[in-house]
């Protein structure tokens, strides 16, 4: 199956690539080249494969739940950047200012 330039320059756009004359002509041909060896594949019987088949067998690992005792709420808080009302506070990560953190 070989590609126009017309598709590359379609499927380009999509993706909001800007291409060169040159790279435009580069991808068609691997492109094509990677659609033909799709082509082959595609002519190959699954019928008999089910759709989530592995070719090694997969093994779930597990450990039994083991209860440790877990921190104190001052021994995390003392490895804590800052803290404020027994609560770890941290700097605004999405928008914001440091100036909204602290009021």
């Amino acid at each position: 199956m070989s590609l126009s330039l017309a598709d590359v320059e379609h499927v380009a756009a999509l993706a909001r690539l800007g291409l060169t004359d040159a790279e435009k002509e580069s991808l068609r041909e691997q492109l094509s080249t990677i659609l033909e060896h799709i082509a082959v594949l595609n002519r190959l019987d699954t019928s008999e494969i089910p759709p989530t088949a592995q070719v090694i067998a997969l093994d779930n690992v597990m450990r039994d739940d083991a209860v440790w005792p877990s921190l104190s709420q001052e021994e995390v808080l003392r490895n804590a950047p800052g803290q404020r009302d027994g609560f770890i506070e941290v700097r605004a990560v999405l928008g914001g200012s440091d100036a909204e953190a602290e009021a």
